[in-house]
């Protein structure tokens, strides 16, 4: 590890942890706003409503997920935590990113379908999102030893095979 990274751990797993916060917030948020875009309720409020939601996801739940996934990254190299738990977070990760995308995907088609869409309920998805956090929470906090899980050997065994490109060597 480079030394004078060794003192930054603290401040990037404060800065990921409040990017995480922040961004599962927002995507817990979203929905609900969602939920509000009934153009019964008037031009002006379903226009304040539709700039909130645009501006939550864009100016404040993206970047917010984009600090959230880099800080948590560099961590990852840091701290050398290469084990089978931080492997089944990610795919958890994948999912809130997945569900990030759905959110972002289903503003675009309010945006572009004024009065003609199905303003949904909010409860499926935000249960459906409570899966990857409370799961994600778990791992982190308990980190269970999932090494004794059988895996296929093409899983854990070197394949050696040729990068497509040369690695330099170590210094």
């Amino acid at each position: 590890m480079i030394p004078w990274l060794e003192g930054a751990i603290p401040y990037l797993k404060a800065l990921h942890i409040a990017a995480l916060v922040i961004w599962c917030a927002g995507l817990f948020a979203l929905p609900l706003m969602l939920a509000r875009h009934d153009p019964a309720i008037g031009q002006a409020d379903y226009s304040k409503i539709r700039l909130a939601t645009h501006y939550a996801y864009t100016a404040v739940v993206t970047p917010a997920a984009l600090l959230a996934i880099a800080a948590g990254t560099l961590l990852i190299f840091l701290r050398d935590v290469f084990v089978v738990w931080m492997f089944a977070k990610l795919v958890f990760v994948a999912m809130l990113i997945g569900f990030h995308a759905w959110v972002g995907g289903t503003i675009v088609a309010v945006a572009e379908s004024e009065g003609k869409h199905q303003t949904s309920e909010p409860l499926v998805p935000m249960l459906i999102l409570l899966i990857p956090v409370v799961a994600i929470l778990v791992l982190v906090l308990s980190k269970p030893p999932l090494e004794a899980i059988p895996l296929p050997d093409w899983l854990t065994t070197p394949r050696g095979g040729q990068l497509p490109f040369d690695v330099p060597p170590k210094l």
